[in-house]
């Protein structure tokens, strides 16, 4: 299929590394608000370099990669959508659910399909992790918990996420985001969401740290926190079962070797059988998320990791807020 991407930093390079993978796909247009890293896209990868998001929109590209700031993910999503394209949209979607109601219903009124990047659910541990708990390894699920954080570089909060005009929030919705939708993909939709939004280190009107718990209906419930104070780059996520547990550490590069880990509760009790699965090479994440819009499309078939994921995360997101705000 033809693909136009809009927004050519380092999230549109990797998307653009993932749509060339296979020789079948084509990059036919891309669209920067600074032109040199276009044209510096497109002479890697292949495609016109244009001169707006428009002119992306308009070309012949069956597909729109959006990677651009949270300001204007919605409206180009929107506009997209009515020229009748599918989508690769950048998480969180929008800065608010409000925004992002407009673009799918639009897009289910025109039967196209929006996937949202939620790239974490394709890391090979973290898929693994999925097959086990469908296959009844950890036994009925109980709860989990999940660190995720960077520290930031120089002048972090001079950068546009520091912003809430241009982000919509802080780390919440950075990284906090894909936590809440791994959670939610392995225990179930929360009913209920509390949590505190501190503003420890960087300056600005936005939180720099999260600290969240929710529960669903049966009292399943995630303990999570998402931090730009971490200094030393971590992912840990454990799932818990009532028979054993799970623990993905690492998405590779600066975040360490991504494993996972199995411990099996035996019947006495006792240390646990350990299994342990390594995963040394590069991240295929990417080309996985990518793989799984193409599917989607070609089935027919609304994509893991859609729309309606991402609506649902920034409503949790938007109570949090509301909490906060009302605090």
């Amino acid at each position: 299929m033809k693909f136009g991407i809009i927004g050519c930093g380092l999230i549109g390079r990797k998307r653009a590394s993932s749509v060339v993978k296979k020789n079948e796909n084509q990059l036919v247009a891309a669209a920067d608000l600074e032109m040199k890293k276009a044209e510096t896209l497109c002479a890697e990868f292949g495609g016109r370099a244009m001169a707006d998001a428009a002119a992306v929109i308009n070309s012949e590209a069956e597909i729109i990669i959006i990677s651009a700031t949270h300001d204007q993910l919605a409206s180009l999503a929107l506009t997209a959508v009515k020229a009748n394209k599918h989508l690769l949209l950048e998480k969180p979607g929008a800065r608010n659910a409000e925004e992002l109601e407009p673009v799918a219903m639009e897009a289910a009124k025109r039967g196209l399909k929006v996937k949202v990047g939620f790239n974490h659910r394709f890391h090979p541990a973290i898929w693994r992790a999925k097959e086990l708990v469908n296959q009844g390894d950890v036994g009925q699920l109980m709860f989990v918990r999940g660190r995720y954080g960077h520290g930031g570089r120089l002048n972090y909060e001079k950068e546009w996420r520091f912003n809430r005009e241009i982000s919509g929030g802080g780390e919440l919705l950075d990284q906090g985001s894909h936590l809440i939708d791994l959670s939610r993909w392995f225990l179930g939709e929360f009913t209920t969401v509390y949590g505190v939004l501190p503003r420890y280190y960087w300056s600005g009107n936005v939180e720099d740290n999260c600290f969240l718990t929710m529960q669903t209906v049966d009292g399943k419930t995630a303990q999570l926190h998402a931090t730009w104070t971490e200094w030393k780059n971590t992912f840990c996520f454990e799932i818990y079962g009532k028979s054993g547990k799970l623990q993905i550490d690492g998405l590779g590069g600066s975040y360490g070797l991504e494993q996972l880990s199995f411990y099996k509760m035996l019947p006495s009790m006792g240390p646990p059988q350990t299994i342990i699965w390594q995963y040394p090479f590069p991240d295929t994440s990417w080309d996985l998320e990518m793989e799984e819009l193409l599917a989607a499309i070609s089935e027919n078939r609304s994509p893991l990791g859609d729309i309606q994921d991402a609506l649902t995360n920034l409503r949790l997101v938007d109570k949090l807020y509301k909490q906060e705000r009302e605090k």
